[in-house]
């Protein structure tokens, strides 16, 4: 029959003792890493003896080795809403931004908006085009000196912007060419039973449609304008623009609304026009 040795050791102190530590505070208080729960083995006494002999001497020890392995098998990244350590060390600049998130969430969201618009381009999108009608209003439009402003669901990428400007580009060289009068529209008029015919002595004598200038396309985040002097009151001008526009705006960029005339607009800064706020000028 075995009598424990009344020195025998307990069991619970031959094992080693665990501690888990756990960061309390919150990671938005501060923007280094802090979300690392640790479970660690604290290394026991060196050396535990039980009896008094040389043969009853009972040794055990952790090394500094095996201590580390266990800490690293249970050591683990915290990654909440996709965030951990690493991108921190590669994105200090999100990093300051969770950072004031409490402090200062106003300035927060204003560095996180700014930080979208100047990196949306490398964002990827799916189809921006809108599947909701384009509005247009008339507000004292006048042939000869007016702004057309174009509002956008969101601020245009890039490629849209190319896009635009390409299509208002193809529709000044079509109104300067006068390729959008409506007073010789022969073929359109013609009865579609008959072969087409064309009377170029009528349509060399119709009185010219000229598109005379137009300006640079500005654009200030979600708000665009372009200067336009058609000239003549020719209303053929205005509906190629937008049949151009309503296709643009269903398969490409969302436009939420076309105004035609009006110096002014309600959401246009005149004296912001900086890259900071999205302002930016493309040539037509």
């Amino acid at each position: 029959m075995f009598v424990a040795h009344p020195s025998f050791p307990t069991i619970q102190s031959l094992l080693p003792s665990i501690s888990i530590q756990s960061n309390k505070y919150s990671p938005f208080l501060d923007a280094r890493p802090p979300f690392r729960a640790r479970i660690s083995c604290r290394r026991p006494p060196p050396r535990i003896s039980a009896g008094s002999g040389k043969n009853s001497e009972l040794e055990m020890e952790v090394s500094g080795s095996e201590e580390e392995a266990i800490e690293d098998e249970t050591d683990y990244s915290w990654r909440g809403g996709g965030f951990g350590e690493k991108d921190y060390d590669k994105d200090p600049e999100f990093a300051e931004i969770l950072g004031a998130c409490l402090d200062d969430p106003d300035k927060a969201r204003s560095k996180l908006e700014e930080r979208l618009r100047r990196k949306r381009n490398k964002i990827l999108h799916t189809k921006m085009g809108s599947a909701s009608p384009m509005k247009v209003t008339f507000n004292k439009f006048d042939f000869s000196n007016s702004y057309i402003w174009l509002e956008f669901y969101i601020a245009p990428l890039e490629k849209d912007v190319t896009l635009l400007c390409d299509a208002i580009r193809a529709w000044h060289i079509i109104g300067r060419l006068g390729g959008c009068n409506s007073m010789n529209m022969q073929l359109s008029q013609a009865p579609l039973e008959n072969r087409p015919s064309y009377d170029a002595i009528q349509g060399a004598n119709v009185t010219p449609a000229t598109f005379y200038n137009i300006s640079d396309l500005e654009i200030q985040d979600n708000l665009a304008r372009i200067w336009v002097d058609i000239g003549t009151n020719e209303p053929l001008l205005l509906d190629v623009l937008i049949n151009a526009l309503t296709q643009l705006s269903s398969d490409y960029v969302g436009i939420k609304h076309v105004t035609f005339g009006g110096s002014e607009h309600e959401n246009w800064k005149e004296n912001l026009k900086t890259e900071e706020v999205g302002y930016s000028v493309h040539r037509i």
